[in-house]
């Protein structure tokens, strides 16, 4: 099985969820003017996985953070594949009508806005799909 792993810190062991922190950085962090520039970036991210009683992590380790591969393409599907095709599919066909650019340039980013809306409402169906999982380094 093909996994997606990314490195992290245990933050918090709860009794029923892990948090760990995966701090993100940017491409330009070995740049020598990074330090200067504004384009040097770290982001974290805060994620709660299920507490393992036998894993045996502290606060403070670093762990791997890992998720399946396909879910992770499953992701890219629905956040933005999806939403390019029903932007594209409404565009093309509506500049047929006899609506102005601005009208379908607007149905476009309309419709686009309710997807991710219906993406949003169905965020507690992809969390018990998305389950994350932590091992030791």
């Amino acid at each position: 099985m093909e996994e997606i792993s990314h490195s992290a810190v245990v933050k918090e062991i709860g009794e029923k969820e892990t948090t760990v922190e995966i701090v993100s950085e940017s491409a330009c962090k070995s740049c020598a003017a990074a330090g200067l520039c504004t384009a040097a970036e770290a982001v974290r991210k805060e994620i709660r996985v299920p507490t393992d009683p036998q894993g045996g992590f502290s606060v403070g380790e670093t762990v791997d953070v890992v998720v399946r591969e396909s879910l992770g393409m499953k992701a890219v599907v629905i956040s933005y594949a999806v939403p390019l095709l029903i932007l594209i599919l409404l565009v093309v066909s509506l500049s047929y009508t006899s609506l102005g650019e601005v009208a379908v340039g607007l149905i476009g980013i309309g419709a686009v806005a309710v997807y991710y809306l219906a993406v949003y409402l169905m965020r507690g169906r992809f969390s018990r799909e998305y389950v994350f999982s932590i091992r030791h380094k």
